[in-house]
């Protein structure tokens, strides 16, 4: 096949010249740069030699790369038919433009690309938008214009402790922050993705309600409650000692339970803290204060799935005694 295209090469016109190897040392030849000159769709006057050569038979690659050497023929529109012999560099890519399917590639490329698992999840994105963004259009169009929820949440970012599954907040209902073990740091603190959160939540979306929710065996308490050396280097270590706090509370009040009711007492113990340190930013001090926002807890346990929820009483809480909770509407939910 290779010697006919070359036959037939040969007889291009004179505008158009193009070089072939002609001498091929094995089955496994390298295919030269190739003059297209004369091809009538060619933005250049010759195609840049292969940066790496291929071989035309396919062999794997490093860096999962596959690439094919492909031939194929061209035919000039002019009044003499022209054809020439191109070669393509193809590679097969692993990354967002690679297509699942039945290829041969799909166990090596496709299962290393998670194909399955988006797969599913592109079938549960189109199940939402038929089910509930289409049956619901208005109110999503509403959404697309401004949102203005009632509620800000502070969660864990826990993969079992989802608050829009938990509670059934539905989009627009609800401003959630999720990080390790659900802490508010105090304002003295400085900036961080929560303050600025709170920020944006209570000044200009106008929020009523902050909830911040704990959970049962959170891996941030247990990390803040089994650590020794506080001036470790740890990002995970230096975000919990927020709940340092806590922790001291916990040390005093259940010194005499095992080290796992420790944990599930400073789990709550973290979340009145939180929601002290939430008055130490005097904006929301204030609006606390004038009742027009309103700080609560709650804690989810998903061993049992029961939810406990209660709101801080600002006039008996002190920000001077930091063990000084005073709560109100407490209720368990089973």
């Amino acid at each position: 096949m290779l010697s006919l295209l070359i036959s037939q090469c040969q007889t291009i016109s004179s505008n158009t010249s193009i070089s072939l190897l002609r001498s091929l040392p094995s089955p496994m030849a390298i295919l030269p740069p190739t003059s297209l000159s004369g091809h009538p769709l060619s933005s250049s006057s010759s195609l840049s030699p292969l940066k790496t050569p291929t071989q035309i038979l396919g062999f794997r690659l490093k860096f999962r790369e596959t690439q094919e050497t492909r031939f194929s023929l061209f035919t000039s529109f002019k009044s003499n038919p022209a054809f020439g012999l191109m070669a393509s560099k193809e590679p097969v890519a692993v990354g967002p433009t690679t297509k699942c399917g039945n290829s041969k590639m799909e166990t090596e490329v496709g299962v290393e690309n998670g194909c399955a698992t988006f797969d599913e999840m592109k079938h549960r994105f189109l199940s939402f938008k038929k089910w509930k963004f289409m049956e619901n259009l208005e109110h999503f169009q509403n959404l697309a214009n401004g949102q203005a929820p009632k509620f800000m949440v502070i969660a864990c970012a826990d993969s079992r402790v989802c608050p829009s599954t938990v509670l059934g907040f539905q989009p627009g209902e609800a401003f959630i922050v999720r990080n390790v073990a659900n802490m508010v740091p105090p304002c003295e603190s400085g900036p961080s993705e929560t303050n600025a959160a709170l920020e944006f939540a209570v000044n200009s979306l106008q929020v009523e309600n902050i909830l911040v929710i704990g959970h049962s065996r959170c891996g941030g308490i247990r990390a803040l409650m089994s650590m020794q050396d506080e001036a470790n280097s740890s990002f995970i270590q230096n975000w919990v000692l927020v709940g340092k706090t806590a922790r001291l509370n916990t040390k005093s009040a259940a010194h005499n339970l095992s080290f796992d009711d420790q944990c599930r007492h400073c789990e709550k113990e973290s979340v009145n803290c939180s929601l002290l340190n939430l008055l130490t930013y005097p904006w929301i001090e204030e609006k606390v204060k004038k009742g027009a926002l309103s700080l609560h807890g709650g804690y989810y346990d998903f061993i049992d799935c029961t939810f406990e929820k209660w709101t801080l009483d600002y006039e008996g809480s002190s920000l001077e005694e930091s063990d000084k909770f005073a709560l109100r509407n407490q209720s368990l939910w089973c």
